[in-house]
C-alpha cells in the first residue's frame, strides 16, 4: 500500500459541527464517540438586525476557525449543519424564523464554498436543529437506547425532532418536529409570526419574559426571570407555571400522536427551574390515556454541547436519517 494510503486508513476522522440558530452560529470539531475537539469551539453572533453579509461572515469564520483547530493526524469526514428552521433539506436552503433577512438562503452551498476554499471535498449534511438534537441525545445523551425519543429545544425559540421506532424523521422539506409552532389549546401568547396560539408564542423565553412583564416584573432576560423566580416572586412562579403546562400539553398532544417514550428536553431558557419540568409533568400524569401517562420527559444530558454533538451526528450517525 503507497504511504500516503496508509496515513489516510491511519486517519482520525473528525466532522466539522455547525449549529445556526436566532442568536448566535457555532462550529467545532467532533470526534466519532460523540466529543468535541477541545480547543475547537468558536462561537460568531447572528441575530434579527444581520445582514446577509454579516450573517456570512459569521458562518464562514466559525468554519474557517474550527478547521484551524484539526488535530495533527486528524481528517475532516463531512460537514453537519443543524439550523434553526424552517428549512428545504433537498434544496439546503434556510429560513430561521429568527433571523429575517435569510428567506431561502442556500447555506448548504454557501458552506461547502467555504470548505472547497479550505481543500475539503467532503459531503456536506443539512437538517433542522430539532433533528440534530434529537440525534446527539439518542446517540450520546438522555435518550441513548430509548428508539421513540422527541428532543425538544426552548431557548430563542422552541424547535425539535423526533425519531420513531430507531429512525430519523424528517419529513419531505425536512421540517417535521416542527413542536414550537404547534398551537396549543386555548393558551394565548404573544404574537409569532401572526400566531399567538403556537406554543412558541407562549413558552419561548423572550414570550415568557414578556408575558411576565406585562403583569409586574420588571426584568427584561430569562436570567432575571429564573433569579425571580428562585427568591419567590409571584408573577415569575406564575409565568414558569404557564409556561410548563403548555409545554407539557404540547408533549401530551405529540405522544398520542406517535407513542412516544422519551422527550429530552434542551435549551437555556429550559434550565430557568427545575420545577419547569414539574409543570410538564403534571399535565402527563393527568392525562386520560395510559398510554401518554407513561412518556418520560427528562432534561437534555448533554448540556449547552448538544447541538454541535447533534450536528456531528448527521455525519457520524448518517444511516439513521431517511
Amino acid at each position: 500500500m503507497p504511504t500516503d494510503a496508509l496515513a489516510s486508513s491511519a486517519a482520525v476522522p473528525y466532522v466539522l459541527a455547525v449549529d445556526f440558530g436566532g442568536t448566535k452560529v457555532e462550529a467545532a470539531l467532533v470526534d466519532a464517540d460523540g466529543r468535541l475537539v477541545e480547543g475547537s469551539r468558536d462561537r460568531r453572533p447572528t441575530g434579527r438586525t444581520a445582514t446577509v453579509p454579516d450573517l456570512e461572515a459569521s458562518v464562514g469564520g466559525v468554519v474557517r476557525a474550527a478547521y484551524a483547530s484539526l488535530p495533527a493526524g486528524g481528517t475532516v469526514i463531512g460537514i453537519g449543519i443543524g439550523s434553526a428552521g424552517p428549512i428545504d433539506r433537498q434544496r439546503g436552503l434556510v429560513s430561521p424564523l429568527n433571523v429575517p433577512h435569510w428567506r431561502d438562503y442556500p447555506m448548504r452551498d454557501f458552506v461547502a464554498g467555504v470548505a472547497a476554499e479550505l481543500g475539503l471535498d467532503v459531503p456536506v449534511t443539512l437538517e433542522m436543529d430539532g433533528v440534530a438534537i434529537t440525534m446527539a441525545e439518542h446517540w450520546v445523551g438522555a435518550a441513548q437506547g430509548v428508539d421513540n425519543v422527541m428532543g425538544m429545544v426552548i431557548s430563542t425559540g422552541i424547535g425539535g425532532g423526533l425519531i420513531v421506532d430507531g429512525r430519523v424523521i424528517t419529513g419531505p422539506t425536512g421540517n417535521a418536529g416542527h413542536i414550537g409552532h404547534v398551537e396549543v389549546g386555548d393558551i394565548r401568547g404573544e404574537d409569532t409570526f401572526g400566531n399567538p396560539y403556537a406554543l412558541e408564542a407562549m413558552a419561548s423565553g423572550p414570550h415568557t419574559v414578556a408575558w411576565a412583564r406585562q403583569h409586574g416584573f420588571t426584568g427584561g432576560t430569562g436570567e432575571e426571570l429564573a433569579a425571580a423566580y428562585a427568591a419567590g416572586d409571584a408573577v415569575a412562579a406564575e409565568a414558569i407555571a404557564r409556561t410548563g403546562t403548555a409545554v407539557g400539553h404540547a408533549i401530551a398532544s405529540a405522544t398520542a400522536l406517535l407513542d412516544l417514550e422519551l422527550v429530552a428536553i434542551g435549551g437555556g431558557f429550559s434550565h430557568s427551574t427545575p420545577d419547569l419540568f414539574d409543570h410538564m409533568r403534571a399535565v402527563i400524569d393527568n392525562h386520560y390515556f395510559p398510554f401518554v401517562r407513561k412518556v418520560r420527559i427528562v432534561p437534555s444530558a448533554l448540556s449547552s454541547e448538544g447541538p454541535l454533538i447533534g450536528a456531528a451526528a448527521l455525519i457520524h450517525r448518517a444511516h439513521l436519517l431517511p
